[in-house]
Parts: structure tokens; C-alpha cells; sequence
């Protein structure tokens, strides 16, 4: 049996661009995804807390150190500039893999800064 567990997270990111005029997916500051190993193109989950949408879609690298995070395409109409957002992504494991692997995550400042990285 496989079960699909947390492997990556990104908490409480602010928006900091949407662009409607764009092909989809989520831009995010590629410092911030190799914090939480997070790769380009990965299927990612978007909560957004201040308004409650979710929304499936790919994760593509922002420039380092900018604390980008863009709501690309469709996404641009679930979320605006100052939305607060989780992003998160999931992976398959055998059952004893997963007792023994642990989510990475990225909690974030009012600026996209990593304030903490754990691992629960």
C-alpha cells in the first residue's frame, strides 16, 4: 500500500503580483523553494487564507532573493496582491517510508523571509 503524505510547505506567503495575461502556474522566489524542496514545475496545492480558494497548479522559479510569489493565469482570479497563501506539495510513499520521512516547512515573514524551517 501507498499513502500520499505532506512533503513540502510554504506557510503564510504574502502575494506579491497576480497577472491574468499569463499561461498558469505560481511563481515563487526560487530561494524559497529550495528551502522547502519544492522543484520547478512540481504540482503544487495553493490555500488561500484570506479569501479560502484553493487551487491546483505548477510551481515555477522566481527570481532568488525577491521573495516573489505570483499568481500566474486562472490563478490570478482566486488571489490578489496581499493575499495570504500556503503552498504545498504532496508525494507518494510506502507505508515505511512515510513513518520515517518528514515534511519540510517554511514558515514566512510579512516580506517572503523564511522566519523558520522545520521539519514536524
Amino acid at each position: 500500500m501507498r499513502i500520499t503524505i505532506l512533503k513540502s510547505k510554504i506557510h503564510r506567503a504574502t502575494v506579491t503580483q497576480s497577472s491574468i495575461d499569463y499561461e498558469g502556474s505560481i511563481t515563487i522566489d526560487a530561494d524559497l523553494m529550495k528551502a522547502c524542496g519544492l522543484l520547478p514545475y512540481e504540482k503544487v496545492l495553493v490555500s488561500n487564507i484570506t479569501n479560502g480558494s484553493r487551487l491546483e497548479t505548477y510551481a515555477i522559479k522566481g527570481e532568488p532573493k525577491t521573495g516573489i510569489i505570483g499568481l500566474n493565469g486562472a490563478a490570478a482570479k482566486l488571489g490578489k496582491v496581499g493575499d495570504k497563501v500556503t503552498i504545498m506539495s504532496f508525494a507518494s510513499f510506502s507505508l515505511a517510508q512515510a513513518n520515517k520521512f518528514h515534511p519540510k516547512i517554511v514558515v514566512l515573514d510579512e516580506f517572503n523571509r523564511a522566519k523558520l524551517r522545520s521539519k514536524i
